[in-house]
């Protein structure tokens, strides 16, 4: 279980902090040439490499975001040795729950009542998934 919490702590972090190198991203792209509506698909498919590129040139976007697929690969290591019920419920609502936390700690505007009471409604269930879990007979 800890390193589904953990794994949900560095997916949290890295989510917000990916979100501010993209909002980094969206500026320059804002002040960049607007692409020609008439340009053709191959023009089209280079502009959106090049953007593509171009984020992930921003260090502020792609070094978590190389940190958050290192993350991915942990969660599938994780998931051959614990029940899929459980370390999916447990990730996402860490995952959710540090987000938040993260974005607030960035400066980042959060419905914090909301976020806590929607944590608070899957913390219970994953709760009683593991109990229920704990109860079942092993075959």
């Amino acid at each position: 279980m800890e390193k589904m919490i953990a794994v949900g702590i560095v997916w949290g972090a890295t989510n917000a902090i990916m979100r501010r190198g993209a909002l980094l991203w969206d500026e320059a792209l804002k002040s960049s040439a607007k692409p020609n509506p008439h340009s053709t698909l191959c023009q089209k498919m280079r502009i959106s490499l090049g953007n593509w590129v171009k984020l992930l040139s921003i260090w502020q976007y792609s070094i978590p975001f190389l940190i958050n697929l290192s993350a991915s690969a942990t969660f599938f290591a994780i998931l051959s040795d614990a029940p899929l019920s459980l370390a999916v419920p447990v990730t996402n609502a860490t995952t959710f729950a540090a987000t938040a936390v993260f974005g607030i700690l960035l400066g980042e505007r959060t419905h914090l009542p909301r976020a806590f009471f929607d944590k608070t409604i899957q913390h219970y269930s994953v709760h009683r998934e593991s109990t229920r879990m704990d109860e079942s007979p092993r075959t």
